[in-house]
């Protein structure tokens, strides 16, 4: 409800604020005097203060003054039209150029009576300036990204800033090619190393560099999903590419074909971190993708992979099998290494002969014998799996199955005292088990070598921090897939809250499983030539949970959201 007017002596935005009953006069009095003394805006403190939410303050702004309200989060602004205002004064006024028509430049504010600032932009660059009205706390991130992106990503950082970058060093294994002479431009140098930094503290597992036609954008995939970092000029484009194709070891000159290397950055004298790098030929330009090969999963115990009890007995049980194939499947990014990594640390003694053939080698192990797979030099899975029959092992692992003769021989070995370690992509247990029939293994070798398969996926963590309770109809939650005994338990579904930068509705991933053990019914099936939805009504009538069933208790749990279990699951 309004309050009257007629004792208030305040004017403009905070005005509008207590007429609507969004803010105490007393309070926007003293955020008016403290914002003063702070000097930074009235709408800056009252949000950071958490006074009001940025949404109702655009709201009444824009009710008042009669200006448009636009989500600048899904504005794409092009550096060009930042570049028109001197970076010195949009962060003096807090306000944000976002487009030009004509001669009237649109400039993003979160208090529409800030005269002051359109005023001293429309001096500055000859054009009418219309104020456009966003949300403070979009406003800021914009602001930030937008002055990064529009020279380079490296806003006005001074020598300080870069102390830490300049120490990165790459580890020199081998002659590197510096025929370009891009790769000395150490802006481009110190650019590259924040972005690799920054991924690493961020807890990015990929970074995108990709060139478009009129843009240039660096992306992180952070808990599974993609983020726009950086929107660096066009212009670097070449530059980047080069001096990471340097850091890498890869042919500078060679921009036509694809392209994979390794760096290894050493961040100290005892912490260093490596990336698979791999450079693809584009229509703009080339695309590097990058790979951060985490070697604190090689030290992840069972544990915290998040298996069910039921999950896990199963697991290592089968583990510790004398032989036979033990499978990990699941899409690219699935964590199926971490799972396999898992389980050779728990095998690894000194008792045993371990030996892995990998494309590529991600973490190196103590104590087993690592084989780089290159395709380039004849040395295959296939070929790599012969040897190693000849080289007395007890366990191998392979790192994925492709094809007809890396399977042949992954079955002979498994079927003749070893057991075999592998992946495969498919979606679940039952698809894998036809998968391999459809490859030309027969069905009697694959029910008489697999003991256990492990489909899985990744969802991202609910952030216990900022999690908020949602309800929903019985029927609904059946209908989901949750069990009538979770449902009589009272079970609470949680959903992210309202997310900031510092506190994330989403924190760090959990898996979810289905663990199949190949029981003697399962083998009969097979050999009978059952279709992969026979053998999962078959594994159902077993107890085995699927994928999805897994999914919904840890949505149960409070562990993730069922928004994003139905991300990565199919009902």
């Amino acid at each position: 409800m309004a309050v009257s007017t007629k004792k208030i002596n305040l004017s403009g935005l905070a005005r509008k604020l207590v007429i609507d009953g969004l803010l105490e006069e007393e309070k926007a009095q003293k955020a008016l005097e403290e914002s003063l003394k702070k000097k930074i805006p009235f709408v800056s403190h009252i949000v950071n203060e958490k006074l009001v939410a940025s949404k109702d303050i655009a709201l009444a702004g824009a009710t008042e003054f009669g200006a448009p309200l636009v989500d600048i989060d899904m504005l794409d602004i092009d550096p060009d039209i930042i570049k028109l205002v001197k970076e010195d004064l949009i962060k003096k006024h807090h306000a944000l150029p976002i487009f030009k028509r004509g001669k009237r430049l649109a400039v993003a504010v979160s208090d529409p009576t800030n005269m002051q600032a359109l005023d001293e932009i429309k001096f500055a660059t000859s054009l009418n300036t219309d104020a456009i009205i966003v949300e403070e706390d979009k406003l800021v991130k914009n602001i930030e990204k937008a002055l990064e992106a529009a020279d380079g990503g490296l806003g006005d950082m001074d020598d300080e800033d870069f102390e830490d970058l300049d120490d990165l060093e790459v580890a020199e294994d081998g002659p590197q090619d510096e025929d370009d002479s891009d790769v000395d431009d150490a802006p481009v140098v110190r650019f590259v190393n924040k972005v690799l930094l920054d991924a690493i503290k961020k807890g990015a597992s990929d970074l995108h560099f990709e060139p478009y036609e009129k843009v240039y954008r660096v992306r992180f995939r952070i808990d599974g999903v993609l983020q726009e970092v950086a929107k660096p000029p066009m212009s670097l484009s070449s530059k980047i590419a080069a001096r990471i194709k340097v850091m890498s070891r890869l042919d500078v000159s060679e921009r036509r074909v694809p392209q994979d290397g390794r760096i290894k950055l050493k961040l100290s004298k005892s912490k260093s971190i490596d990336f698979r790098v791999n450079t693809c030929p584009t229509l703009f330009g080339e695309k590097t993708c990058m790979r951060i090969l985490n070697s604190d999963a090689a030290a992840l115990q069972i544990d915290q992979l998040g298996y069910e009890d039921h999950q896990k007995e199963m697991f290592l049980e089968n583990l510790h099998k004398p032989y036979g194939m033990f499978l990990v499947t699941g899409p690219t990014g699935s964590g199926k290494t971490v799972s396999l990594y898992t389980g050779i640390n728990i095998l690894n003694q000194v008792d045993i002969n371990i030996s892995t053939a990998e494309d590529p080698v991600e973490i190196n192990l103590a104590g087993v014998n690592q084989v780089q797979v290159d395709e380039r030099t004849g040395m295959t899975f296939e070929k790599a799996l012969k040897a190693f029959l000849r080289q007395d092992p007890d366990i191998i692992l392979v790192g994925e199955i492709r094809d007809l003769g890396t399977a042949s021989i992954a079955v002979k070995a498994a079927q003749t005292g070893h057991m075999v370690m592998s992946t495969l992509h498919t979606n679940d247990g039952p698809q894998t088990l036809t998968r391999l029939q459809d490859m030309g293994i027969q069905a009697f070798a694959v029910a008489t070598s697999i003991n256990l398969i492990t489909a899985q996926r990744l969802c991202r963590r609910l952030n216990p921090n900022n999690r908020v309770p949602v309800e929903m109809p019985v029927e609904a939650m059946k209908d989901e897939g949750f069990t009538d005994e979770m449902i009589e338990s009272g079970v609470t579904l949680f959903e992210p809250g309202e997310e900031t930068e510092d506190n994330p509705g989403y924190k760090g991933r959990a898996g979810i499983y289905q663990v199949m053990n190949i029981s003697d019914a399962m083998k009969r099936l097979i050999i009978e030539g059952a279709n992969a939805v026979q053998l999962a009504d078959q594994a159902k009538s077993e107890g085995i949970w699927d994928i999805r069933h897994s999914g919904i208790a840890k949505v149960a749990d409070g562990i993730t959201s069922l928004t994003e279990v139905n991300r990565v699951t199919v009902e």
